[in-house]
């Protein structure tokens, strides 16, 4: 490597370090992971598998480092009333950060309303459609 690469690396990689921190909050905080979840069935298994990974995804990458969103529709919605068996699971995450969206076409089909639901969801008109939006924007997809 000539004398000359050798000073434009440092300049061009002094110049990405300086930029890096120049950035604003917003910028710095679009830097993070992002992760979309479905979970569409009504199976305890299921979802304690989607909430395992999420919360390993927090242990492993940092919480803060990090958006994961889970978007339930069709049967998994079920799991999302207010007295659901993994409630207080969705509960636990939900604490950590994580974004727990129920679908609600679904929830119309259901016949269920918010006061059915566990009371720290949100919700989302299509979670097909929540979940096409989110990887349009860059996120991961997961379906465990």
């Amino acid at each position: 490597m000539t004398t000359m690469n050798k000073m434009m690396g440092a300049l061009l990689g002094g110049a990405m370090l300086i930029g890096a921190f120049a950035l604003p909050a917003s910028a710095q905080a679009a830097d993070k992971s992002r992760i979309v979840i479905q979970v569409s069935d009504s199976d305890t298994a299921k979802w304690d598998l989607a909430l395992n990974n999420a919360k390993n995804i927090q242990k492993d990458v940092g919480a803060d480092n990090v958006v994961i969103e889970i978007v339930a529709f069709g049967p998994g919605v079920n799991m999302l009333k207010a007295e659901s068996e993994v409630g207080n699971r969705i509960n636990d995450a939900i604490d950590t950060g994580v974004q727990v969206n129920a679908c609600q076409n679904t929830m119309r089909n259901f016949k269920l309303n918010r006061e059915d639901m566990n009371a720290k969801v949100g919700y989302v008109p299509s979670g097909v459609v929540e979940i096409m939006q989110r990887q349009q924007q860059g996120y991961a997809y997961l379906r465990p």
